[in-house]
Formats: structure tokens, C-alpha cells, sequence
């Protein structure tokens, strides 16, 4: 009786072992912060606008990016104010989110995703998002870049007495990529996305 007893014990706290690292708290992953930008090219009424947007959309006040170098061809100085960006986190950043990939009808490219499990999408018209047309702002496109992580990342951050964070608990490409299939019932695309501008891609639009 007592070899059956333990017998009987043993088997139990494997299954409770089993279940126990299966859902593991501190392997899940989670949104850590949602980063919009809307990049106007120049100072202005232009940056004002998007600006406005940005707040709209978010609720909260947006910060402006500067120009790091002359560029001549675009007509942009250096420390010149050109773009205007938000970071938003907790479930208003859900939210965002989910708005923003009804748009793209949770379909993204494979190639969108980095080696570090973050990913991003842009979205042509800001008004496709729920936010109401007015004429005296326009119409804005506006770049989505989402950063994943895990609980117990911050040890790698802390100014005093800081640690590194191990593989196995480090957020891959992979990972995030299962997270966006799970939640959203995304699909991912395979190739990479046709870049239809002929001056980033470094040739000389011709007419046929």
C-alpha cells in the first residue's frame, strides 16, 4: 500500500511539475510599448498639423524629432524639427494596435518582424483608424513599431546593480511571431514587400 501511495505521489507532483513550467507567468509575452511617427520632411504649419494628429489619436502630448544632418536634396537642416512621434504603453497601446492592424487586416510581411521579436507596420491615412476627417489638418500617414518583451527584462536596464538577461528568456523573432498568429489569428506573407519608391531603391524612375 505505502509503495502504491508513493508510486501514486510521485506521478502527481510531475503532472503539477509539468503544468507549472508549461505556464510559466514569467515567460509571457507581452506589449511593452507601442512608438507612432508621422515624418513630414519640414517645419511648419505641415508639423503642426500632424502633430494634432498624433494627439487625437493618442491622448497624449506628442514630441518632435530633429534632423540629424543636412540634406540638400530634400531641403533639410541639420537640428531642424521634421517628424513628430508618440510612445504609448498599456492598454491604450492594445488598443492602438489593434486599430491599427484592422487596417491592414492583421496581415503582415515576415520580413517586418526583427531578430529581437519586434515588429512594424505603417498605415496610409490616419483617418482609416477612426479618427474623423477635417479639412484643415488633412489627411497623414503614420509609421506603428511595436516593442515585445518579457517580465524580468528590466535587470538589464537597472543603473545600480544590473544584470543580462539569458537566452532562454530573450524575446525572439519567432516568439513574436507565434504571439501575432495566437492573439490577432494573423497571417504572415512571405517575400519581401515591393519598394515602389525609385529614389530609396537607388534608380532613376524611366518611362516606358
Amino acid at each position: 500500500i505505502c509503495a502504491v501511495y508513493l508510486l501514486h505521489a510521485r506521478v502527481t507532483m510531475a503532472e503539477a511539475g509539468a503544468v507549472e513550467k508549461k505556464e510559466n507567468p514569467m515567460k509571457e509575452l507581452k506589449l511593452t510599448k507601442l512608438c507612432i511617427n508621422i515624418c513630414v520632411g519640414e517645419s511648419g504649419d505641415r508639423l503642426t498639423r500632424a502633430a494634432k494628429v498624433l494627439e487625437q489619436l493618442t491622448g497624449q502630448t506628442p514630441v518632435f524629432s530633429k534632423a540629424r544632418y543636412t540634406v540638400r536634396t530634400f531641403s533639410i537642416r541639420r537640428n531642424e524639427k521634421i517628424s513628430v512621434h508618440c510612445t504609448v504603453r498599456g492598454p491604450k497601446a492594445e488598443e492602438i494596435l489593434d486599430r491599427g492592424l484592422k487596417v491592414k487586416e492583421y496581415e503582415l510581411w515576415q520580413e517586418s518582424f526583427s531578430e529581437t521579436g519586434n515588429f512594424g507596420f505603417g498605415v496610409t491615412e490616419h483617418i482609416d483608424l477612426g479618427i474623423k476627417y477635417d479639412p484643415s489638418i488633412g489627411i497623414y500617414g503614420m509609421d506603428f513599431y511595436v516593442v515585445m518583451g518579457r517580465k524580468g527584462a528590466r535587470v538589464a536596464k537597472k543603473k545600480r546593480k544590473g544584470g543580462r538577461v539569458g537566452f532562454p528568456h530573450r524575446v525572439t523573432r519567432e516568439d513574436s511571431m507565434k504571439w501575432f498568429k495566437q492573439k490577432y489569428d494573423g497571417i504572415l506573407n512571405t517575400g519581401k514587400p515591393v519598394n515602389k519608391s525609385n529614389f530609396r531603391s537607388g534608380r532613376k524612375g524611366k518611362k516606358k
